[in-house]
């Protein structure tokens, strides 16, 4: 039963999410299409990452918890867990825009995206020799600075709120996987922080995937209304 760990929690996490996505009130599955366009694009930026840390050693899959089927030497559950995830944050994030009508954080948000690039700038820059935490905060440093700049306040500060908001689930699944453990990690390539049972890393590498996938999303919706506004303002000749 220990090898269906891994598939059983990404099942758990897709399955409310997915009955849910049909509710007349967020209307969710509308939005599959470009959902479903930035899991691809960042899914495959994600699977390259997670291949060469795999191959590296920075971390390892326990055999006991999952299948044994591997693609390019990952478990299919880790294909999986870049599908289930972000379409549980993003959901997450549709529902909180819905029912959150105000967006409570946008008064600080230049306040928090700078003082997170500059952590998170400085703990990358200090430790070169830690591949983990190199790369994840350094992406997170490039990312946000990215997102600041393509949304100018338009939507960072509905992230934060969604970012908060899934740490819960977050907390709840990545401790079980690190726990078992069903990912384990080699710690002369983290800081070796750890909240519970999972690297402090992993917070931060939560946020880059729940990032990526926000910003491109909401980067084709804005696009498709955009779109939309141009043709409802176009006169038509009679």
């Amino acid at each position: 039963m220990a090898i269906y760990t891994y598939l059983l929690l990404n099942i758990l996490t897709i399955s409310y999410p997915l009955y849910k996505s049909f509710d007349s009130r967020v209307d969710f599955y509308k939005k599959w299409k470009n959902l479903f366009i930035a899991i691809s694009i960042t899914g495959a930026v994600f699977l390259y990452w997670d291949y060469l840390f795999t191959d590296w050693g920075v971390w390892s899959f326990n055999e006991e918890y999952i299948l044994g089927i591997h693609f390019f030497q990952l478990p299919i559950e880790e294909w999986l867990f870049f599908l289930t995830v972000p379409f549980a944050c993003i959901f997450i994030h549709e529902v909180l825009k819905y029912f959150v009508k105000k967006d409570i954080l946008q008064p600080y948000t230049k306040q928090i995206t700078l003082f997170l690039i500059i952590l998170f700038g400085v703990i990358s820059t200090k430790n070169p020799d830690k591949l983990y935490t190199f790369v994840n905060f350094g992406l997170a440093t490039i990312l946000l600075g990215v997102h600041w700049s393509l949304f100018d306040k338009q939507m960072i500060g509905r992230f934060y709120l969604t970012y908060l908001v899934t740490l819960i689930p977050f907390l709840i699944v990545n401790g079980i996987l690190t726990y078992l453990p069903v990912v384990e990690y080699d710690n002369a390539e983290n800081l070796r922080f750890r909240i519970g049972t999972i690297p402090i890393e992993d917070m931060v590498y939560s946020m880059i995937l729940l990032f990526m996938n926000l910003t491109i999303y909401e980067y084709l919706n804005r696009r498709d209304l955009a779109k939309s506004n141009q043709v409802e303002s176009t006169p038509t000749n009679t």
